[in-house]
């Protein structure tokens, strides 16, 4: 693989057909993976440019690259991490099988890896997916910033990379951008504005691991808004990070640790990853939300809404893989048999007879599946004190870790694997609004159980305090105040405010350039402000619907996003089969251009036909 090249430009009729992959994270190699495996099938041409556009290094791009530090870990099991395709992934293209993470660096499937041996692990499935490609088939990596794309719709496009005074030529352009910066909304231009006039110090959405947190000092309060992922990184490089250490269940602070003060809309972390492996049937998913219920809300003349018409399929499905595994693995916490109870779910017409046939069936509140208790777990509960909240906040993240634990409750994988099966149906609807992404990370993609008791031994040592649910955020009297509605009365000040979430992937506000100057070209987006993309192969959707038939995207910043660009073998995986779908998609496209323009080539006696 050459670096930093720029093909040649021959005349017309000699020129290579020239494809620019713009982010080289583990999207643009799952897409490189696939192009290999589909090229025998469907590219037969004289050659091929590949041309990689991302500062970062191939296969683990930004997130996954080496230069991070060691205390950050992945949220998955190292058995539970793949980039290679099996059966399951519903697709034309060949599967091609290949190891996962734990199978390829050798360590224990139950080990939450360091980021850098993920990192380790996608660059050499790139190298892997690169030596896979056709002979004639050229793969260049420019590790530079793309700063725009021109051309017209029917022609070559050009793509402007940072610091080159002449672009890559382009048949065909795939966006595959990764997590991005956008500028700050209006709250958090406000804030930022406050604490520059006040010598404050404030920390937008941001990946945690690129913040410079050297400004938030020891012992000094730090109001933290966020309790997902970028929280528990911003726990561990302010506590870890700064020397602290764990004896046991006991923190020993270093001294150089600001006390946490955090809070978010729920006002709880994250629910743990399951503690336990599978065993015995799996729910027969999809049920109640599978191809044919996506293909008749598509087939909708007047659209669909999410909440409307959607969301009642989700709450059925996820509720029959919660009862088929508590009817299957713990019959004796149920009142009828399982052919009667499958009978009368499948018939209940609406939330409230399913919940009158739940509370008939299933004894045990706690063995029933309640989604909006799940969801917010703090809604309506009042304490009287803030030292009060610390306790029952203790005691809930304790439950949760148990409970996600024991295999006693294992309904709560089947709901698992329920939600991912779910996802991989509602990526073909497109937009689907922010809410469900939000709610799936929170329930099928937290922090592993060590984290969280990591959390409770920091709280213990008063280095972390909870604030709770609604949390609110004021700039007044020269510092930043905080409170929650879930400890009436109760506020806490300090001089330093940490947004702890990543940016939100918009159009309008994104920093990168490119994505700004495709939606004042007229790119479509979403009501979120995603980019509009044809749900079938991933082109770029303009504002009139028309998909541009030489641009494509794929990841976070479009409303066809999945849950990650790798996933849990046997599941399905989305974004495969995205990845599969957009490669056969450009294949077709390069071979049908290559035959054209060897058709409308002049007959040059004495020249080969292969280069």
């Amino acid at each position: 693989m050459s670096s930093d090249t720029l093909a040649p430009t021959p005349a017309a009729p000699d020129l290579r057909p020239s494809l620019v992959i713009v982010g080289a994270g583990p999207r643009g190699t799952g897409l490189i993976e696939r192009i290999a495996a589909n090229a025998p099938e469907l590219y037969a041409g004289s050659g091929l440019d590949i041309h990689l556009v991302d500062p970062h290094p191939p296969g683990a791009g930004r997130i996954w690259r080496a230069a991070q530090s060691p205390l950050l870990w992945m949220n998955s099991h190292a058995e539970d991490v793949t980039m290679f395709t099996d059966e399951t992934v519903v697709m034309d293209g060949p599967v091609r099988p290949g190891p996962t993470l734990h199978e390829w660096a050798g360590v224990d499937g139950r080990l939450f890896a360091d980021r850098q041996l993920q990192g380790a692990y996608l660059s050499w499935v790139h190298e892997q997916a690169v030596a896979a490609l056709p002979e004639k088939v050229t793969v260049h990596h420019h590790p530079r910033r793309a700063l725009r794309v021109s051309g017209p719709r029917e022609g070559r496009q050009q793509v402007w990379l940072e610091g080159r005074s002449r672009p890559l030529p382009a048949d065909l352009v795939v966006l595959a951008l990764g997590h991005l910066d956008a500028e700050l909304d209006v709250e958090q231009r406000e804030l930022a504005s406050y604490a520059d006039e006040h010598g404050l110090v404030h920390l937008p959405p941001d990946f945690t691991a690129d913040s410079d947190l050297s400004a938030l000092r020891p012992g000094e309060p730090v109001l933290v808004r966020g309790f997902g992922l970028a929280f528990v990184d911003l726990m561990v490089l302010l506590t870890e990070g700064r020397g602290g250490r764990y004896e046991g269940d006991t923190y020993v602070p270093s001294g150089r640790e600001p006390v946490l003060y955090v809070g978010s809309r729920r006002g709880v972390p994250y629910r743990s990853k399951i503690g336990y492996d599978w065993t015995g049937e799996r729910p027969p998913l999809p049920r109640f939300l599978g191809p044919a219920q996506t293909d008749e809300l598509l087939a909708r003349p007047g659209g669909f809404d999410f909440r409307r018409d959607v969301w009642p399929l989700v709450e059925k499905e996820l509720g029959f893989a919660h009862y088929h595994r508590l009817f299957a693995a713990h019959p004796e916490r149920t009142a009828i048999a399982w052919t009667d109870f499958e009978e009368k779910y499948a018939a209940a017409s609406g939330e409230a007879e399913r919940e009158a046939l739940v509370a008939s069936a299933v004894p045990d509140p706690a063995d029933r599946l309640d989604l909006a208790a799940l969801d917010r777990p703090l809604d309506g509960v009042r304490y009287a004190s803030h030292e009060e909240f610390q306790d029952g906040l203790r005691r809930y993240v304790e439950d949760d870790l148990s409970r996600r634990h024991n295999p006693e409750h294992s309904a709560d994988l089947s709901v698992f694997l329920g939600l991912l099966s779910v996802y991989g149906q509602l990526v073909r609807l497109g937009d689907i609004g922010s809410w469900w992404h939000g709610f799936f990370s929170y329930l099928a993609s937290g922090p592993p159980g060590p984290r969280l008791r990591q959390l409770l031994a920091l709280s213990r040592a008063g280095v972390l305090k909870f604030v709770g649910a609604d949390m609110a955020v004021h700039a007044e009297d020269g510092v930043f105040r905080a409170s929650s509605p879930t400890v009436p009365g109760f506020s806490v000040e300090a001089r330093a405010l940490v947004e702890a979430r990543l940016p939100e992937p918009t159009l309008r506000r994104a920093l990168d350039p490119l994505l700004r100057d495709l939606h004042a070209g007229g790119a479509g987006e979403t009501a979120d402000g995603l980019l509009r993309v044809d749900r079938l192969d991933g082109r770029v959707l303009d504002r009139a619907g028309r998909p541009h038939p030489r641009r494509f995207a794929l990841g976070p910043h479009t409303d066809g996003r999945t849950p990650g660009a790798f996933t849990r073998p046997r599941t399905g995986g989305p974004a495969f089969r995205q990845n599969d779908a957009t490669a056969r998609a450009a294949l077709v496209f390069l071979r049908d251009l290559g035959a054209d323009a060897a058709a409308r080539a002049p007959f040059r006696p004495g020249k080969g036909c292969s280069r």
